[in-house]
């Protein structure tokens, strides 16, 4: 069984910076280990601009954005497999993957990094009524065949669900000639950033149904039409249907934690994000386990992720070479108004820089304060013009902030 410093699970983009990350702070034995035939992840195939704002101060495409990252590991000469399933991952830190190469192998790592990402909500999860005719997918699924494979999935489209990949592919599909007839929200707002509704929605003349979802679908073999109606909170609003025909419904209901290897190691989810509870350097219920990107939570920006890869790559190097504490944790809670904070626990030990503490609201407010208290003790208060739960939040701590904090950290909204 041959001895790694470093594993990491997962060639995207949060895979990428932690890899390079731990190499810069002396990390040699790396291995990284992905599924797919080529490093990058979800980014190859966003092939729209957008991406490095934060990180490069430039704009970049999906494709672009990571050939700088795969470019900078390949210089470092940080062995990476490609087409390699990870079908077992133990607490101890043993790995079990699978390629057509070598078959099953198995490895083990003083230090590991999950960076898998997360997957959408299917049709089945959400329980649609209706038919199962073809024709009825999910946005990044087409996005896939429309941008790497060159198959445009339909020319009259509906979308559910005002997500971020929805609303671009509302936009692509409209640039590629096909009618999208409208987008419906479940929610009173959208959950997809709002300079996507701007750019993807109002600039095309595409109608946003809030407060609306799809009740039926109707089609033998084939998608042929689909009924919205209008909700009061999840209930149907009878009388308030709408019929469109259509050949295609998209799905842009929701991203989801892959966390099948982290549930059967035993680390500790959390309902909320139902990403692993982690603490202040990334690191899991198991120690020498760390996590990040989107595998931890679903990040609004590409940049967000590498930033947060950045700092699990440096503080797994940190483990490797045995400076991290186990000490004393305490807890941060999401409070009134709040949907999660992240991370969950704080070692007040291993503070050495400033602390970002990530968090969604709950719904949309306007000129609230986000409230962070220490042991109930007001610590910080912070005036935002406008929050909304697609937009992540991100407060930044001193290291003296917690001096006094023994028991827990919460944040709340007021209004």
């Amino acid at each position: 069984m041959k001895q790694y410093d470093l594993i990491i699970i997962g060639g995207g983009s949060a895979g990428l910076a932690a890899a390079i990350e731990a190499r810069k702070n002396g990390v040699e034995s790396i291995l990284l280990l992905e599924r797919d035939a080529e490093l990058g992840g979800i980014l190859l195939q966003c092939i729209h601009n957008g991406f490095g704002l934060k990180v490069f101060k430039e704009e970049l495409t999906g494709p672009e954005y990571a050939e700088r990252f795969i470019e900078e590991l390949r210089g470092m000469n940080i062995e990476y497999k490609l087409n390699s399933m990870v079908t077992t991952l133990k607490p101890d830190k043993t790995i079990q993957y699978a390629n057509a190469n070598e078959g099953f192998v198995i490895v083990k790592g003083k230090a590991v990094i999950l960076t898998m990402g997360c997957y959408e909500r299917s049709a089945g999860a959400i329980n649609i009524p209706g038919n199962r005719p073809s024709g009825v997918l999910t946005a990044g699924t087409a996005q896939k065949y429309l941008n790497i494979d060159g198959y445009l999935v339909g020319k009259r489209v509906f979308i559910l669900g005002s997500g971020d990949i929805g609303l671009i592919m509302a936009r692509r599909m409209s640039l590629e000639g096909a009618k999208v007839l409208g987008v419906a929200e479940i929610l009173p707002y959208s959950s997809g950033l709002q300079r996507n509704i701007v750019q993807c929605l109002d600039d095309y003349n595409i109608p946003l149904y809030l407060n609306h979802t799809v009740t039926e679908i109707i089609g033998e073999s084939k998608l042929s039409k689909v009924v919205i109606s209008k909700v009061d909170g999840f209930t149907k609003i009878k009388g308030t249907e709408k019929e469109f025909e259509v050949d295609t419904l998209l799905l842009s209901v929701g991203l989801i934690p892959e966390n099948g290897l982290s549930e059967s190691c035993g680390i500790e989810l959390d309902p909320r994000t139902k990403g692993p509870i982690v603490d202040e350097s990334y690191q899991t219920s198991v120690e020498g386990i760390f996590a990040c990107g989107n595998v931890l939570h679903v990040h609004d920006l590409v940049d967000y992720v590498t930033s947060e890869a950045k700092k699990a790559g440096y503080k797994a190097a940190e483990y490797v070479r045995k400076k991290l504490v186990n000490g004393e944790s305490f807890r941060t809670i999401a409070g009134e108004g709040i949907s999660y904070v992240i991370p969950q626990m704080i070692n007040k030990d291993n503070l050495v820089d400033n602390v970002e503490l990530f968090m969604r609201v709950r719904k949309v407010y306007r000129d609230a304060n986000i409230i962070i208290k220490g042991d109930n003790k007001v610590i910080k208060i912070i005036k935002k013009k406008h929050l909304a739960p697609a937009e992540m939040e991100i407060v930044k701590l001193k290291v003296d902030d917690f001096k006094n904090i023994s028991k827990n950290l919460s944040i709340e909204v007021e209004v």
